[in-house]
């Protein structure tokens, strides 16, 4: 039967997917086809769909039916996939168990359930985990901790334990790394497995990818090898403030993804931007007032040397009551 879908690249297919969902108009009556590279993937009303996609029509199956958590418990529990790992946010430990044995006994694929133990800590932004369920996987050689997240056509091996990950980041970094040119030169002064710096190295650029972790820069390696990029990424475990100097006025674009304390590198910032350098720099800071601050910051940092012109003001998500994550990008160009 002749269905309305939208083309994707295979590539972009789970981004396509999650775009489709939140608009509300991803249908879930029939299976998603894979032909020759691009996907098919079902839609309920081609006119609702967003003007970015491509819509076609084509004979697509009907989806067999399968059992979700939601059926096993009769509610619809809150949980986050990280690859084949689902992640929990629960309190309750009876709830969180009985959440872990429902996804085990549905028909997700997944490995391992965790539930998070702590807080994000230490300047290495890394928090405990508790293992609520595993499945034996013989063929899969990693911890019940380590999974690897595929994102935009990257795929990078992680565990959750040693290094700080988010994929709800997913579609800022696709905003980022898209602006990026053949031939820049990008440091990345918090880089962890190297969301951001592998794809801006798939785009062609030069890149310097720097972090405290050194679990978090073995994963880069081993992601930048799993990647293809290897050639165009240096990793340095270290901190910035201390490779700066190796990189002055070198930068076209500086990616500053620690938020809450970014405003401390600054003065690296600029002393590694070029004549003319990008720099996207994320904060946390209260909703009434969100943008101010880093902007300020920024003047601060780096007038009267460079004019300093913001380019984009942008809200990632929220992150906690009346507190959100923006983004400023700012364009900094050498007086």
């Amino acid at each position: 039967m002749e269905v309305p879908c939208v083309a994707a690249a295979r590539s972009d297919g789970e981004q396509t997917r999650e775009a489709l969902a939140k608009a509300g108009v991803l249908s879930g009556d029939y299976q998603i086809v894979h032909d020759e590279g691009t996907l098919y993937i079902p839609v309920t009303d081609p006119t609702a769909v967003p003007e970015e996609f491509e819509t076609t029509t084509r004979a697509l199956p009907p989806r067999e039916t399968i059992q979700t958590p939601a059926d096993v418990l009769g509610f619809e529990p809150s949980l986050e996939r990280l690859g084949d790992v689902i992640i929990l946010d629960e309190d309750d430990s009876d709830r969180a168990h009985e959440i872990a044995a429902a996804i085990l006994e549905s028909d997700l694929p997944v490995r391992s359930v965790l539930n998070r133990d702590s807080k994000i800590k230490g300047e290495l932004r890394i928090r405990d985990w508790e293992l609520l369920a595993e499945q034996p996987a013989p063929e899969v050689e990693y911890s019940p901790t380590e999974t690897v997240h595929r994102e935009y056509g990257h795929a990078f091996l992680l565990d959750l334990t040693a290094v700080y990950f988010s994929p709800r980041l997913a579609t800022e970094r696709h905003r980022v790394v898209e602006q990026i040119q053949p031939g820049e030169h990008v440091v990345d002064m918090f880089a962890g497995v190297g969301p951001f710096a592998i794809p801006a190295a798939s785009r062609g650029a030069e890149v310097i990818a720097v972090d405290l972790n050194e679990t978090a820069i073995e994963y880069l390696r081993e992601n930048a090898e799993r990647n293809a990029v290897s050639e165009r990424i240096t990793p340095i475990a270290r901190d910035i403030r201390e490779v700066a100097p190796t990189y002055q006025e070198w930068a076209d674009r500086l990616i500053m993804n620690l938020p809450h304390s970014a405003n401390e590198f600054l003065e690296t910032a600029v002393s590694l931007a070029g004549q003319e350098c990008m720099i996207h720099y994320y904060d946390i800071q209260h909703d009434s007032d969100p943008f101010e601050p880093g902007i300020g910051a920024i003047r601060a940092a780096a007038e009267p040397d460079y004019e300093v012109r913001v380019e984009t003001e942008h809200v990632v998500r929220s992150y906690a009551p009346h507190e959100v994550n923006i983004c400023l990008d700012v364009r900094l160009s050498r007086r």
